[in-house]
């Protein structure tokens, strides 16, 4: 997968090394939402997430690991799961009704962000991921975006729809 030898030394901001980071930093923050949860569930969906996480990682920095297809229909299974008790979602929704939903809301976009910077690294330096990883990585916003909404359900708390304005608004300055 990549051309790495040991011994041979690499830029801080090459591309491979700003995804692990991003990678990294994801794991981090999943961790803190594992912490954060009561949920037995929750815990285990989480340290799932983060042990596969070390194995894209790995598979990264040039090892052999792999993820097994299973578990990006794991995903897509736990997704339809709480799907089925959240409410229908209608549109966006503001961010952080609760301290845990908002933890599983900075996992989602660090998990997107992570998602490009593996994409990026792929295509900078022709590395070449397998399906399963960028399906992986691809789902995996999805499985925390759930989370999210499920951690609102749970703690009773409505989801809030974003106040839009209109450009006539904005016309006017407000004088004091």
């Amino acid at each position: 997968m990549c051309d790495t030898k040991p011994g041979v030394r690499i830029r801080k901001d090459e591309a491979r090394v700003e995804a692990l980071g991003a990678l990294d930093e994801l794991n981090s923050y999943i961790g803190y939402c594992r912490v954060m949860t009561v949920h037995e569930e929750d815990k285990a969906i989480c340290l799932a997430v983060q042990h596969d996480l070390f194995t894209v990682q790995a598979q990264l920095a040039g090892s052999d690991k792999f993820l097994p297809a299973m578990r990006v229909k794991e995903i897509e299974r736990a997704v339809d799961s709480i799907e089925q008790v959240v409410p229908l979602i209608k549109s966006f929704c503001v961010l952080g009704q609760t301290q845990l939903s908002a933890c599983f809301d900075v996992s989602r976009t660090l998990a997107r962000k992570a998602e490009r910077r593996v994409i990026a690294a792929g295509e900078a330096q022709n590395l070449r991921f397998d399906e399963v990883t960028l399906a992986y990585l691809n789902r995996l916003s999805s499985l925390l975006y759930a989370l999210a909404r499920r951690a609102n359900h749970r703690a009773g708390v409505a989801e809030i729809v974003p106040k839009y304005y209109d450009a006539p608004q904005y016309q006017e300055i407000a004088r004091d």
